[in-house]
C-alpha cells in the first residue's frame, strides 16, 4: 500500500503498510512484518499518513496529527536497511561492530564480535556487497534472530 522511511535514535527503518483491517495493521519493518494495534479502529481511505515503526510484533500507534512527514525515498542508492540481514545465531552481548555503513564486504567477512556463555563468536557476513546499514552497537544485549547488520 504506502512506503516510507523513518529513522529512530539513529537507526533507519524502511516500513510498509501492507494492508489495515478495522485497528489492525499489517506493515513490513525493513522486510520483517508484524501487526500494529492502532488506538482507534480506522479505514483504509483515513489511514494516517506516517505511521509509527515498531519492533515489538503488535504495538499501539500515535495519532495522525503526532506524525512527521517521511522523508523522500532516494533512487540513487538501495534504501539504508533494504538488502540481505546477518541475524544474531544465539542470543548475547556485541562486544565489537567491524563494520559501517558504507563499508564493502565479501561473504565470510567477521563483521560482528559476539559475547555469548563466555565466548566470542565471530558472526560473518552471509553474502558480499556493500553495508546498508548497521543495527547494532557495542554493548548491545541481542536475542537470536536479531538483526545485526543489512548488506545490499
Amino acid at each position: 500500500m504506502n512506503k516510507y522511511q523513518y529513522k529512530v535514535q539513529g537507526v533507519d527503518y524502511d516500513v510498509e503498510i501492507v494492508e489495515v483491517e478495522g485497528n489492525i495493521a499489517k506493515v513490513k519493518v525493513n522486510g520483517i512484518e508484524f501487526e500494529v494495534e492502532l488506538k482507534e479502529p480506522i479505514h483504509a481511505s483515513t489511514m494516517p499518513k506516517h505511521p509509527i515503526a515498531v519492533k515489538k510484533p503488535v504495538a499501539s500507534a500515535a495519532p495522525a496529527a503526532a506524525a512527521s512527514p517521511a522523508p523522500a525515498p532516494v533512487a540513487a542508492k538501495p534504501a539504508a536497511g533494504a538488502g540481505t540481514k546477518v541475524g544474531a545465531p544465539l542470543p548475547g552481548t556485541i562486544t565489537e561492530v567491524k563494520v559501517k555503513v558504507g563499508d564493502t564486504v565479501k561473504a565470510g567477512d567477521a563483521v560482528i564480535i559476539l559475547e555469548a556463555m563466555k565466548m566470542q563468536n565471530n558472526i560473518e557476513a552471509e553474502v558480499s556487497g556493500t553495508v546498508s546499514s548497521v543495527l547494532v552497537k557495542e554493548g548491545d544485549t541481542v536475542m537470536e534472530g536479531d538483526a545485526l547488520i543489512t548488506i545490499a
